[in-house]
């Protein structure tokens, strides 16, 4: 994995269609700034709303697709979904069936600035990355980040033998 991208919807959609060209025109769609890298998406939906109504689907460009619902929120709330750990460990074994499969891991929440920038830090992370821009020019939910790396954490020491 070369890069990874936090969008919003709309970006993460944007940068979708920029992939997608008429049967038949490959060449002459690269040629005119249509994108052939690879990637894998991560697609981080409200559970109160039942999503955002677009989902996203494998092609010869998207690789996976890991579509999970939880809201941007820190505490437990009625009518919400927490994140936890079951989500963790599906977005950490997902970074690593595709680290070496695609080009660009593409995380997308519906505003791109909270729960997908906390995604997007940690597999960085996981990646070997610095993610400190991530920080640095928004505000990850740090509450997802921290169960992300508790995960991960308990994952290596789970792979140490005493």
């Amino acid at each position: 994995m070369k890069r990874v991208l936090v969008k919003s919807i709309h970006g993460a959609f944007d940068y979708v269609m920029k992939h997608y060209y008429p049967y038949g025109i490959a060449a002459e769609a690269a040629e005119q700034g249509a994108l052939t890298d690879t990637y894998a998406v991560i697609s981080i939906q409200d559970s109160h709303t039942g999503g955002f109504g677009v989902t996203f689907a494998e092609n010869q460009f998207c690789k996976g697709v890991l579509t999970l619902y939880f809201d941007d929120i820190v505490t437990e709330v009625d009518g919400a979904v927490l994140f936890d750990d079951d989500m963790a460990e599906s977005i950490i074994n997902f970074i690593e069936l595709h680290k070496t499969k695609v080009d660009t891991l593409l995380v997308h929440c519906y505003a791109g600035q909270s729960r997908s920038r906390a995604v997007g830090a940690f597999a960085v992370e996981m990646l070997g990355g610095d993610n400190r821009k991530y920080f640095e020019e928004g505000a990850p939910n740090q509450y997802i980040y921290d169960v992300l790396e508790s995960a991960w954490v308990r994952r290596q020491l789970g792979k140490i033998e005493f």
